[in-house]
């Protein structure tokens, strides 16, 4: 049954919407979109999506995984490799979390401190 509606994109709160552009655009290859400014930034995948972030002046990041702050969303991304994915998001400024519930992905922080999954292919 097809929706109303087609997702096209997600759209995150942070500190400092160049920066997690830029940090994310590194980890996918993904283009920062020209549009982009200190209040909003967005990248534009190869499938027609948006990856946005906006600014938030009193921004809290998520702690995971306590609920007090909760992870909100995550994103998964695929890579050959663990220990190379996790040698280069953490030279791009990632945080590996200390609690790592498995052992076919990894739990990082980006800077503005949300959870994301590098996952096996």
């Amino acid at each position: 049954m097809p929706g109303i509606a087609t997702l096209s994109g997600v759209v995150f709160d942070c500190p400092d919407p160049m920066a997690l552009a830029r940090f994310y655009s590194e980890v996918s290859g993904w283009a920062v979109n020209g549009h982009s400014d200190d209040e909003w930034a967005q990248l534009d995948t190869e499938n027609g999506w948006t990856l946005a972030f906006q600014h938030v002046d009193d921004y809290r990041a998520p702690e995971w995984p306590s609920q007090k702050v909760p992870q909100q969303y995550h994103l998964d991304f695929d890579v050959p490799e663990l220990d190379d994915g996790e040698r280069k998001v953490l030279a791009l400024g990632a945080t590996k979390a200390e609690f790592q519930p498995g052992t076919t992905f990894r739990v990082f922080l980006d800077p503005a401190g949300h959870p994301f999954c590098l996952c096996v292919e």
